[in-house]
């Protein structure tokens, strides 16, 4: 039975959908590396101006990036420390974007994900390995009934996630301040605005001595593994990349796409819960307000940059993790802001989605310069021409059985 779905408002915000999902998504796969190799250069070059504008030296200032993140041992572990949050994140955001969906709300996932973790860790007493799993648990459900609210109003309603999502970020930012504010819930009684250390049994332990680098690294990349598995090799995962690339021919084909898109939107939310939890479980040792420097919203850039493909997650959050990780330098050793890595950021995201307006113009100059068909040639178009005229998502399908 074809379960009743409310229609989608023509709005901006699917409008913006579309498009970052058109801009990360490959049309060639055997050329993605060579995208996202070409994708993080042409960000370089393009900041190259703007490091020059900001007294530095471009070479010295990706001398000092390299050295602070690849230069040494410390070095290294932070570039993975860096990465962590940012790959399960990008997994969140990626993972929406495979099903059409866009959620902007991660940073506020993030943020009751790990207020949760905190509280359980903090609170709870429970022998080890059942508190951290409690506690990574509690992270991972506080993300996924943040998201729940804007997926049923997006399933039920047709109002855009965008403005939920964004909107929930605020009421998230607020409700965890007044927690852990004095006279809240889950106030520590010796530091203001934090919750109280969580106990040993609840931490992420140490993977690297004596750098900082935790176990949720590989918690994260397991996390990687299991996406790409559950997209590709599941019913679950090819009844969302259905409703991700045309929710109506799979709602004629038998899926349930409300269903779907109220179990895409609560899954990246307990991804986006689930990072919040291992940087309070991993790294902070209690949950701090404003603990985040904004990794929800870093997390698009990583997952546009993986073309929302996990693996290609995992080497966008690394990349990311080495401008996190070497801006200190930058700072010091090169005299530029650390602040320039964001703008490395942006220029990324800006590349990312310009591939797409470079691939329709090549798409246009090539139709227009094929001949016209003579009279009575019954031949299908070529492939690009059908994209042009007749597909307004040219994302293939890959059909299983």
């Amino acid at each position: 039975m074809i379960a009743p779905v409310a229609p989608d408002a023509p709005t901006v915000g699917r409008g913006i959908g579309r498009w970052l999902r058109e801009a990360a998504t490959s049309r060639r796969p055997l050329t993605s590396i060579a995208l996202f190799v070409g994708t993080v250069v042409a960000a370089m070059v393009a900041a190259a101006p703007v490091i020059g504008i900001d007294g530095g030296n471009p070479l010295e200032a990706y001398r000092a990036l390299f050295d602070g993140s690849l230069g040494s041992d410390r070095g290294l572990a932070e570039t993975l420390v860096s990465a962590t949050p940012l790959l399960i994140g990008g997994l969140a955001v990626a993972l929406a974007l495979q099903g059409g969906l866009l959620n902007l709300g991660v940073e506020g996932q993030l943020v009751v994900g790990g207020l949760a973790a905190g509280a359980v860790g903090a609170e709870l007493d429970l022998p080890t390995g059942v508190h951290l799993a409690a506690a990574l648990a509690a992270g991972a459900a506080a993300g996924a009934l943040w998201a729940l609210v804007p997926a049923l109003l997006k399933a039920f309603r047709g109002v855009h996630e965008v403005i939920t999502t964004v909107m929930f970020n605020y009421v998230a930012f607020s409700l965890s301040t007044y927690l852990v504010s004095p006279g809240g819930l889950f106030v520590s009684e010796t530091q203001p605005s934090a919750t109280e250390r969580i106990r040993p049994s609840a931490e992420l332990p140490p993977i690297w001595e004596p750098t900082r680098l935790h176990a949720g690294f590989l918690l994260a990349l397991a996390l990687a593994v299991a996406c790409w598995w559950y997209l590709r090799h599941t019913p679950g995962g090819f009844r969302l990349r259905m409703v991700g690339a045309n929710p109506t021919a799979a709602r004629f084909g038998g899926i349930e796409v409300a269903r779907v898109q109220v179990t895409t939107l609560c899954l990246s939310g307990a991804l986006a819960g689930t990072t919040g939890a291992v940087e309070v479980l991993g790294l902070h040792g209690r949950y701090f307000d404003a603990f985040s420097p904004g990794y929800g919203f870093d997390a698009i850039a990583v997952a546009l940059l993986g073309m929302v493909a996990p693996i290609g997650v995992v080497a966008a959050a690394l990349v990311i993790g080495i401008l996190r990780a070497g801006s200190t330098l930058l700072q010091s050793q090169a005299g530029v802001s650390k602040d320039l890595v964001t703008v490395i950021s942006g220029l990324v995201v800006a590349a990312v989605a310009g591939r797409v307006v470079v691939e329709r113009w090549l798409d246009g100059r090539r139709a227009r310069q094929r001949p016209a068909a003579a009279p009575g040639d019954d031949r299908p178009p070529p492939r690009a021409e059908l994209r042009t005229e007749l597909d307004p998502d040219p994302e293939p399908v890959e059909a299983r059985t």
